[in-house]
């Protein structure tokens, strides 16, 4: 819509890698309503104005405009506010002095590192701009006056002291220091007060959750007279949950730092005391600060810890929940504060607190998915120097199961690789993330046998129907989701494998993993029992939920006969299991990007509920090997080793009739002992390692290994 001249738009948030740009990013309507292209320079008009660089907007709608966390504080806009966008001639500036808001090292290179990453950005007198590694700055000079951008040309310097902008007026900037302009908070928060905290773009794969939360916490604070007039009640508290490293905190902050609220944190372990009474006074001490400074945002981190569920024989516990409870009942008459509870254990909060009127919302910060991997890396990435053979898309697609806390740690470690490399002007190549990918595993596995498998099918010898088989139930819904949408088609749920020991299930598993590349879980059946009641329960539940959150994965369950076998032979503990695991699959039926499979070799022994469709209801047999299948297992396992021309590997298949994969593996191996064995005898060890390329596996170490198999068997 037009207006006076500009055009109307509606404010969203900046693309990741735009943050610290001030760039705004147009739609193609917009650009040409206004007869701009990428590069010109517009003013945007909110409460105040600024001024941007235009940039072609890819996505987002006809009637918005993307800026960054410092453009809509020089505007004096929220996400969600409408703007006046024109267009405005821009100068060259001949003089510029900035001022920083936080501590900068003592290097006479400041001022030049500075100018270079602001050259050709279009800024104002007064205004706040952020240099990506360096921290946010205020511009206390710009000359000539007006909308100007800076050159080589320009005349720059950083002046020394801090100074906080809060309230983004022009010519704002001078004098205040980061303590007393912060309302009374110092260090962290007075940065956070400041601006110089986490932003929107700072974020990455939560935007649906924070848009709810915006909704939640930025109405009540800015707006409090719509619930008034609407004759309800704000809403006083919002519990975040998910899984460490997800973004929980992060959010919490970002909230904070875009709605200009003061930002006071409970860190849940911090507050208890042996002393009677001393917790509560802190919280209460907590809760008055936060009203006394409203608008204000008090923030529980680790909740779980002080407010779990209450019970007899934990009395302080119970005073620090009923004291929590009272001062949340209390938030009515103390204004604008809004109450934020993080937890990765919502299942032990006490009930009284999750209902309305307490914390009124309950949402849930969960495992990224790719598109939302894409976007961290994007945040991680953004002043990263990287080779171009880095495909972030590649390692988003690649990095399942990842939350943001793990993708940070990726990027770092691919970074300190590429240091270790050379200390001059390194670049983060493709095999630095390679070596980050095998040091870095995702958070939310670590405390079970999660693994990245480096086997595929080229290292299965035979078996190619049972291959066959679990491509088509685990890769195809992966790989062709719009094909079972199309024809209505739900995929197994699980798989069966089954066959005597030593023929390749774990295997077929394992490799399955490796062919698709996604998380694997395995579970050895006999590791879930424990003595304890509801615990094995417990254990079953954990594996799923777990799994859930690293989707997709696939969870293996190796001897499954251990945990699974028929119900009523009255072992109630085994009988808990079986009903949990019915349970778990049934519920997870419909999720695609969790596929569990199982493995036996007393398919017989298993509870019959076990095995009907929507649960392990495709049934894989691995038998024994034929001749051919043995000769494709011992091309394997002989693939990279030194054999003699004298090993006839046909000859070698036709005689191991009754070995098992596993039997034809032992065999190499023992053949590879003796030669090993023999050429260490003959030459000595000096001479054996200098002739080391010599050694050969012939027909007679083959022959010695194959009776002492024989002899076991």
């Amino acid at each position: 819509m037009s207006h006076g001249g500009g055009i109307e738009l509606t404010v969203k948030g900046a693309d990741k890698r735009d943050a610290g740009r001030g760039v705004a990013r147009l739609p193609e309507p917009a650009r040409q309503r206004l007869n701009v292209l990428s590069g010109d320079a517009v003013v945007i008009e909110g409460e105040k104005r600024t001024v941007a660089k235009v940039w072609p907007m890819r996505d987002g709608g006809d009637d918005v405009i993307r800026i960054d966390a410092d453009t809509r504080a020089n505007a004096g806009v929220n996400v969600g506010d409408t703007v006046t966008v024109s267009t405005t001639s821009i100068q060259d500036a001949t003089v510029v002095t900035v001022r920083p808001t936080s501590a900068l090292p003592d290097d006479e290179g400041v001022d030049d590192r500075v100018k270079e990453r602001l050259l050709d950005r279009p800024i104002r007198e007064g205004e706040r701009v952020n240099v990506e590694g360096m921290g946010t700055f205020v511009v206390s000079l710009a000359d000539p006056t007006g909308p100007v951008r800076i050159t080589e040309s320009t005349e720059f310097s950083v002046l020394d002291g801090m100074t906080v902008d809060l309230d983004g007026d022009l010519g704002a900037a001078g004098g205040e220091t980061a303590e007393t302009s912060a309302g009374g908070t110092s260090g962290d928060d007075a940065d956070e007060a400041a601006g110089l905290g986490v932003t929107y773009e700072d974020i990455g794969g939560l935007d649906d959750e924070l848009d709810t939360i915006r909704e939640m916490i930025e109405l009540p604070l800015s707006e409090p007279d719509v619930f008034r007039r609407l004759g309800i009640d704000p809403p006083k508290g919002v519990l975040l949950y998910g899984p460490p490293g997800t973004g929980k905190t992060l959010i919490a902050r970002a909230v904070a730092n875009e709605v200009d609220a003061h930002f006071q944190t409970i860190s849940g372990p911090e507050i208890v005391s042996k002393y009677k009474g001393e917790s509560e006074e802190q919280l209460r001490d907590a809760f008055r600060t936060a009203s006394d400074n409203a608008p204000a945002i008090l923030f529980i981190d680790e909740i779980d810890s002080i407010a779990g569920t209450r019970d007899e024989d934990a009395d302080m516990e119970n005073r620090i929940v009923a004291q929590l409870l009272t001062l949340m009942d209390g938030l009515a008459e103390r204004g604008r504060v809004i109450v934020i509870g993080a937890t990765n254990r919502v299942d032990v909060i006490d009930p009284a607190l999750r209902r309305g009127g307490r914390f009124d919302r309950e949402i849930e910060i969960g495992v990224p998915g790719e598109t939302g991997r894409r976007e961290i890396l994007d945040v991680h990435t953004r002043e990263m120097p990287i080779a171009d053979d880095v495909d972030l898309d590649r390692l988003a697609a690649r990095t399942h199961g990842f939350v943001g806390a793990d993708l940070q740690s990726l990027v770092t470690e691919a970074a300190m690789n590429a240091l270790r490399r050379t200390r001059a002007e390194p670049m983060v190549a493709r095999d630095d993330f390679e070596a980050a990918m095998a040091a870095v595993d995702p958070s939310a596995m670590r405390e079970y046998v999660a693994e990245k498998p480096t086997k595929t099918f080229a290292d299965v010898g035979g078996l190619e129907a049972a291959q066959r088989k679990l491509e088509e139930a685990v890769m195809w819904p992966l790989s062709y989701t719009e094909l079972f949408e199309a024809t209505a088609t739900d995929p197994p749920s699980g798989v069966l494998l089954y066959g005597p020991p030593g023929t390749g299930k774990t295997l077929l598993a394992t490799a399955l993993a490796g062919e698709s590349e996604v998380n694997f879980i395995r579970v050895a059946g006999p590791e879930l029992l424990d003595k304890y009641v509801g615990e094995s329960e417990k254990a079953v539940r954990e594996v799923f939920e777990r799994a859930r959150q690293a989707s997709p994965a696939i969870v293996f369950f190796d001897e499954i006969d251990a945990i699974a076998t028929q119900r009523g032979g009255g072992n109630e503990a085994t009988e808990r299991v079986v009903s949990q695991l019915l349970t778990e699959l049934d519920g997870n039926a419909e999720d695609p990007n969790v596929v569990v499979i199982a493995a036996t070799n007393r398919k017989e022994a298993l509870d019959p509920a076990l095995l009907r469709p929507g649960r392990l209801e495709e049934h894989v047999p691995v038998p024994e090997p034929g001749e051919n299948e043995r000769r494709a297992i011992l091309e394997v396992h002989t693939r990279d080793k030194p054999l003699a021309e004298d090993v006839d590997l046909d000859r070698l298949a036709a005689e191991t009739t009754e070995y098992s994969g596993a039997d034809l593996e032992s065999l190499v191996r023992g053949a590879s002992m003796r030669a090993i064995r023999e050429f260490a005898i003959e030459h000595g060890p000096e001479t054996a390692a200098e002739r080391a390329d010599e050694v050969s596996i012939r027909r007679s170490h083959f022959d010695a290994a194959a009776d002492d198999l024989d002899s076991d068997l």
